[in-house]
């Protein structure tokens, strides 16, 4: 398979049984992943104004947090991006635009 991917040297890292950089940052990024789907979902569900400020205040820390990992895996070369064809992206925008007006 040829698909072009964009990506960077990727950094050595041990393969052991025991955990290395890489694995340890890759569960890092899950986490505050998993963190930030969390909080939005609490953000949605916040019953008092004063709760959501401070929901959304973790948030934003824990959104900012993730994109720093994600930026390191990426840097290290442990995160492969595979470009999309321009072709794709319309069609998605095609069936999300139909979508949108079977609701209004």
């Amino acid at each position: 398979m040829s698909e072009k991917t964009i990506k960077n040297p990727q950094t050595p890292f041990p393969e052991t049984p025991e955990l290395n950089d890489r694995d340890i940052l890759s569960d890092a990024l899950s986490t505050e992943k998993y963190l930030c789907h969390s909080y939005q979902t609490a953000m949605q569900e916040a019953s008092h104004d004063a709760l959501y400020q401070l929901i959304f205040s973790q948030f934003r820390d824990t959104s900012k947090q993730q994109r720093s990992f994600y930026d390191l895996t990426f840097t290290h070369g442990w995160y492969v991006l595979t470009p999309t064809a321009s072709q794709e992206i319309q069609q998605a925008v095609q069936q999300f635009e139909g979508y949108k007006q079977q609701m209004q």
